[in-house]
């Protein structure tokens, strides 16, 4: 074999390495656009994507239970932390309490789908030690959508569950984790 034989077999080896290499790649990004299945995936909730409310739950031996709930618009798809900023108006006394863990999983809703985060409060201490917040805000995990467009992440839910312990000795709403599913209610 000749050193010019060699030469062009090698650099047709190049070439059609080359190609392989380019297709390859070409197909990587084509297949990361959409994980397996061809779903698309899950982003980050904006505050347009669901909607928000108070969900009464049960009470008993001044413990109160309730929940906010995020109902997914139809058509919309996105996740929620685990743990969700949550903080109180107009009760200024009273505080917040996330007890969800840092690491807490987040949840996906689409389409009409729920998922809510746990509140516990007390509501035992006189009329003078207590205090009715206002509302309720929420921040959503997203302040812009897939085309980079702003969109205020605040909620805010008007709080129409009574008052609140707001004493030195029991002041705190405690929120609990993203969990999937509808608010459990009385």
């Amino acid at each position: 074999m000749t050193i010019r034989t060699t030469v062009r077999r090698t650099a047709a080896a190049l070439a059609v390495a080359g190609v392989a290499a380019g297709a390859g790649a070409c197909f990587a990004t084509s297949a990361s656009a959409a994980p397996a299945g061809g779903e698309p995936t899950v982003f980050a909730c904006t505050a347009n994507q669901f909607t928000t409310k108070l969900v009464p739950g049960d009470a008993g031996a001044g413990n109160r239970y309730a929940a906010l709930q995020f109902t997914a618009n139809q058509g919309e798809r996105c996740y929620l932390p685990g743990n969700l900023d949550v903080s109180l108006s107009g009760a200024d006394n009273v505080l917040i309490d996330n007890q969800a863990r840092a690491d807490a999983p987040a949840v996906a809703i689409s389409n009409g789908s729920s998922a809510y985060v746990p509140l516990h409060w007390t509501a035992i201490a006189g009329g003078d030690e207590q205090q009715t917040p206002n509302g309720v805000t929420v921040t959503a995990p997203s302040d812009s959508n897939q085309h980079g467009d702003y969109i205020n992440p605040n909620v805010l839910v008007d709080w129409n569950l009574g008052a609140v312990d707001a004493n030195e000795g029991s002041h705190t709403i405690d929120v609990g984790a993203m969990t999937r599913g509808v608010a459990p209610t009385v």
